[in-house]
């Protein structure tokens, strides 16, 4: 089994028991989540499709911590000007472990 739901603005496709990353959310560890924006949902073979959500389906989750990604260099320049600008970014991420899948 698994569906199609959107957390923090994207779209992951999650099955029970997976860990996935998603943008930070505001949530302690430890703490559960549920999501109720689920697009899809593939029970063995039988597909439910939501227009534009399927009604009564919930994706539930549990924080497993917060993290930083890798740094990301964006170096700008303009040759000939000696304008040169570095920056440094990293993204703010969140483990969760899906519980469970519920129509």
């Amino acid at each position: 089994m698994f569906a199609i739901v959107t957390i923090a603005g994207q779209q992951f496709k999650v099955e029970e028991g997976q860990e996935i990353f998603v943008h930070q959310l505001d949530a302690k560890e430890g703490d559960k989540q549920t999501f109720d924006q689920v697009h899809l949902v593939d029970n063995d073979g039988t597909v439910r499709l939501g227009t534009p959500n399927v009604g009564g389906a919930s994706v539930a989750a549990t924080v497993l911590g917060h993290q930083k990604g890798d740094k990301v260099i964006v170096f700008k320049k303009k040759r000939r000007k000696g304008y040169r600008k570095k920056n440094g970014h990293r993204q703010s991420f969140t483990k969760i472990k899906i519980d469970g899948i519920s129509l």
